[in-house]
C-alpha cells in the first residue's frame, strides 16, 4: 500500500556517502535510522528512478538545489534525494551534480524504504531492476504533510511545485 498524507513515514535504514569525516560520521557510507533523522524537523524529500538518469541529472535534483534556499526559507530543515542505488553512486552523483552541503543523497540500494512506502517501480523485465517512482513529499516530524506522485513524466515532483505547496 502506498504511503498516503497524514500517515507516518515508516522504520527503516538509508544510506549516506559522507566525505568529510565529522563526529559520529565516519568517511564512506553511513547508515541512519529514518525515524532517527527526521525526529523535529521538517524535510523535503524527492524519490527518482536512477543516479546519473537524464531526467534525474537534468531536471529533478537540479530544481531542488536550485531552490534549496527558497525552500529552508519556508521552513524545511534538511532536503533528501532518496534513489535505488548504492551509497557510492549516489555520492559519486551528488558530488557531480555539487549538491554536497545542500541535497542529502541518500542510498536505498535493496529498495528496502522505496518497498515500505510503496512506491516501488518494478523494471526488472528491462534490465533496471526495481526502482523508485517519481516522487516528492514533505515530511514534519516523520509525518507526511505533501505527497505528489508522478504519473508518467516529470510535472508533479518537482521542487517548484513542492515550493508552491508551501505557500
Amino acid at each position: 500500500m502506498t504511503i498516503q498524507i497524514g500517515d507516518r513515514l515508516p522504520e527503516g535504514t538509508l544510506q549516506e556517502f559522507i566525505d568529510v569525516e565529522t563526529e559520529g560520521c565516519a568517511l564512506g557510507p553511513n547508515t541512519f535510522n529514518v525515524s532517527d533523522l527526521v525526529k523535529g524537523k521538517t524535510i523535503a524529500i524527492f524519490g527518482l528512478p536512477g543516479a546519473f538518469t537524464p531526467t534525474c541529472s537534468a531536471q529533478h535534483l537540479p530544481g531542488y538545489i536550485k531552490l534549496a534556499d527558497q525552500l529552508k526559507a519556508k521552513g524545511v530543515d534538511e532536503i533528501w534525494c532518496i534513489s535505488v542505488n548504492d551509497a557510492f553512486v549516489m555520492g559519486a552523483w551528488g558530488r557531480d551534480q555539487k549538491a554536497t552541503g545542500t541535497v542529502r543523497m541518500m542510498a536505498d540500494g535493496s529498495a528496502a524504504f522505496t518497498k515500505a512506502l510503496g512506491l516501488e517501480f518494478d523494471l526488472v523485465a528491462k534490465g533496471f531492476g526495481v526502482r523508485s517512482q517519481r516522487y516528492s513529499m514533505l515530511v514534519q516530524d516523520g509525518v507526511v504533510k505533501q505527497l505528489n506522485v508522478e504519473t508518467g513524466g516529470f510535472d508533479v515532483s518537482s521542487a517548484e511545485t513542492l515550493l508552491k505547496q508551501l505557500g
